[in-house]
C-alpha cells in the first residue's frame, strides 16, 4: 500500500453539514446485532480480541494490524488492517442514541472528495450505501488511477467507518473477506458523554508496541506492522 492510499481517510473530516435537510436515520444491516459490527455489550466476555480501546479486533491468521498515530498530538487516529492484499482502515465515532451519522457523513465525503477532483459514485453494498472514490495520481507519483471505497455502519451511540484500499476496493471476491473483518470488529463506546462525530479514543494494546505484537501473535497471527 502506498502512503497516499493509506492517508486517504485522513483527508476527510467529520463536521456539521451545511445541508438544510439531513437524513438522520441509522444506516446498518438488519442483522447487525448478531452478525456485526458489534457493540461491546453484544459479544461474549471471554472471546479473545486485540483491545485497542474504542475498537476491538478479532485476530485471524494472516492479518496484520497497524495503528495510525498523530505523533504531534500524541494520539492514535485509526486502525489499519492489512489482509490478503487489501487494506481496511477503521475509525469509530460517537453518535446520538436514536439517530445515525452515516447518511450525513456520506454526503459530506461526496462533497469534499468531488471538490478535490475525485469521481464519487454511491453504490449499494452488503452493509448498505457505500462510496466508490476514484482519483488520478500525479505524474510525479507514477500516475494511474487510485480507488478507495468508504463503508460505514451506525450502531448504538456510535458509527464505525471503514476505508477499503487495494484489491478489495474493486474486486467483489476480495471485498467479501475484508467485510468479514469489518463485521467482526467490536466498538466500545463507553458511558462518558461525548458530542456527536467525536473520534472514540484508541490506544496501543498492553501499553507498549512490543507487548502488543506478542499479544496479537498469540491470539491468532495479527501483527502490528
Amino acid at each position: 500500500m502506498s502512503e497516499e492510499q493509506q492517508g486517504a481517510a485522513d483527508e476527510v473530516e467529520l463536521h456539521e453539514s451545511d445541508q438544510v435537510e439531513i437524513d438522520e436515520s441509522k444506516s446498518a444491516p438488519e442483522d447487525r446485532a448478531i452478525a456485526g459490527p458489534f457493540d461491546v455489550t453484544e459479544v461474549p466476555a471471554m472471546r479473545p480480541y486485540v483491545d485497542l480501546g474504542g475498537i476491538k479486533v478479532a485476530p485471524r491468521e494472516g492479518l496484520q494490524l497497524r495503528l495510525e498515530v498523530d505523533e504531534r498530538a500524541g494520539r492514535v487516529l485509526a486502525v489499519s488492517l492489512e489482509y490478503q492484499g487489501s487494506l481496511l482502515q477503521v475509525q469509530a465515532f460517537s453518535a446520538p442514541k436514536s439517530t445515525g451519522l452515516w447518511n450525513r457523513v456520506r454526503a459530506e465525503v461526496t462533497q469534499q472528495m468531488a471538490a478535490q477532483g475525485a469521481s464519487v459514485t454511491e453504490e449499494e453494498g452488503q452493509l448498505g450505501p457505500e462510496l466508490l472514490v476514484r482519483t488520478q495520481a500525479p505524474a510525479e507519483q507514477g500516475g494511474g488511477e487510485r480507488v478507495v471505497r468508504f463503508v460505514a455502519v451506525d450502531g448504538p451511540r456510535w458509527m464505525l467507518r471503514g476505508v477499503i484500499m487495494g484489491q478489495a476496493a474493486v474486486d467483489t471476491g476480495a471485498r467479501d473477506g475484508i467485510l468479514e473483518l469489518f463485521r467482526e470488529l467490536v466498538v466500545v463506546r463507553g458511558d462518558q458523554p461525548m458530542p456527536p462525530s467525536e473520534l472514540l479514543p484508541l490506544r496501543v494494546p498492553a501499553g507498549a508496541q512490543g507487548q502488543a505484537q506478542g499479544q496479537a501473535e498469540q491470539q491468532g497471527g495479527a501483527q502490528p506492522a
